[in-house]
């Protein structure tokens, strides 16, 4: 098999993953397409290991290694990641990356804080009104 497929196989999972980072607007969405690019990243790595070992006389098979290591890293990423995005979730009560811009606790997103004083006043003045 040529190294050009898998090549452009993974070219193709990142380049779909980076879309689902940029345009997503959903937190698990997003940790999803960082998982996808990661395993474009694994299938290069075994797809260029298995180039270059029929090249070579040793093989030390460096590149399924190094697999083997990001996919820990990325288990571990999902998992922390997964335990962030439901404390938010539970503290929030949204998994929506542009409500979640504004951490200051107080501050809603959807608008002007309501426990300041000159918006107290404003509420009054339209209420008598």
């Amino acid at each position: 098999m040529h190294l050009a497929y898998p090549a452009v196989l993974s070219a193709l999972l990142f380049c779909t993953g980076l879309y689902g980072v940029l345009a997503r607007r959903n937190a698990i969405l997003v940790l999803m397409s960082v998982e996808l690019m990661l395993n474009a990243v694994n299938l290069n790595l075994v797809a260029f290991d298995v180039w270059l070992s029929k090249a070579a006389e040793e093989t030390l098979h460096s590149g399924q290694a190094l697999t083997l290591f990001t996919i820990t890293i990325a288990a571990a990423e999902i998992g922390i990641g997964l335990a962030i995005v439901l404390a938010v979730h539970r503290n929030r009560g949204t998994a929506d990356i542009d409500k979640l811009r504004d951490t200051a606790e107080g501050h809603s997103a959807d608008g002007p804080d309501h426990d300041t004083p000159a918006a107290g006043q404003a509420e009054k003045a339209e209420a008598t009104a």
